[in-house]
């Protein structure tokens, strides 16, 4: 999608541990985007990523590893010759819908942001060609996804997932982080505090579903609790869209831990526009 940080580069890194050439697409896809994303907001910053790239091939080759052999830029016409590539929601064009799990969690409150994002993965996978393709764990309904993607059309592709990237204080990397703004930011390492408390929780040896998913809202009720004494400048409003726990290979929800078959906790917060905007502050997004 663009906006390329270092947990992107992480991924390129990881590719890189073989002796192989690497191809790194750039393409803010507008078929995984809902309405009020639009491709808009996501600025072009192909000059910035390209010398990221050129400055971490240089480090790369030095260490004589694998290399960035090609950067792959798309424009939306060649990707979508045939239709505009939001018509998804008008059932015009061809789509990939792996169900149930584009309908699921994170797919059920933007139904069509997995068709988009498996859509155009089948159509840079086809383009590309590639022996093995690398996703970040931070967004692991999508590297779901993508598996099933690659088993169910025969591709001859592996798929490797690299570890989360997170900052100092726990909160992943991610390109869209700069649209919380300051105050927003600082309270959205609740996420990362409400998915501790249940790992915690399991490791104590509780496997329950309902208690898990307990003491991941009420981490966020606290806050909401704490946001709401103070004043309308200094305030966060947050909501919890979900907290679920799901099967790792499938993101069906399960109702105990399976110690050795694992499974994942996914959760998603809605952080609303600031009621009032200090002096110079940075907001961030405010739709």
């Amino acid at each position: 999608m663009g906006m390329l940080h270092d947990g992107h580069l992480s991924l390129i890194r990881l590719a890189a541990q073989q002796p192989s050439s690497i191809f790194v697409s750039i393409y803010a896809n507008p078929s995984q985007l809902t309405v009020q994303e639009g491709k808009h907001s996501y600025p072009s910053t192909l000059d910035s990523d390209l010398a990221l790239l050129v400055a971490l091939n240089e480090r790369l080759r030095s260490n004589g590893s694998g290399t960035v052999r090609a950067v792959f830029a798309p424009t939306d016409q060649e990707m979508y010759p045939f239709s505009p590539p939001d018509d998804i929601p008008h059932g015009l064009g061809s789509f990939v819908n792996i169900l149930p799990i584009t309908s699921i969690l994170e797919g059920a409150g933007r139904p069509s942001h997995f068709i988009g994002v498996a859509t155009v993965c089948l159509k840079l996978f086809n383009a590309v060609n590639p022996d093995k393709v690398y996703f970040g764990e931070k967004d692991y309904q999508q590297t779901v996804l993508i598996k099933r993607l690659v088993q169910d059309f025969l591709l001859d592709i592996e798929v490797v997932i690299g570890d989360t990237i997170r900052e100092a204080d726990g909160m992943a990397l991610s390109s869209r982080n700069v649209f919380l703004g300051t105050r927003r930011r600082a309270v959205a390492t609740v996420l990362i505090s409400a998915l501790n408390a249940a790992r915690n929780a399991y490791e104590g040896g509780i496997v329950e579903r309902d208690e898990l998913l307990s003491l991941c809202k009420q981490e966020v009720e606290e806050e909401q609790v704490k946001q709401g004494r103070l004043l309308e400048a200094q305030r966060v409003d947050l909501k919890i869209i979900y907290f679920e726990l799901a099967d790792q290979g499938s993101m069906t929800p399960i109702g105990t831990v399976d110690a050795g078959r694992g499974a994942v906790i996914c959760g998603a917060i809605q952080f609303l526009p600031l009621e009032v905007l200090a002096y110079g502050e940075d907001g961030g997004r405010q739709d």
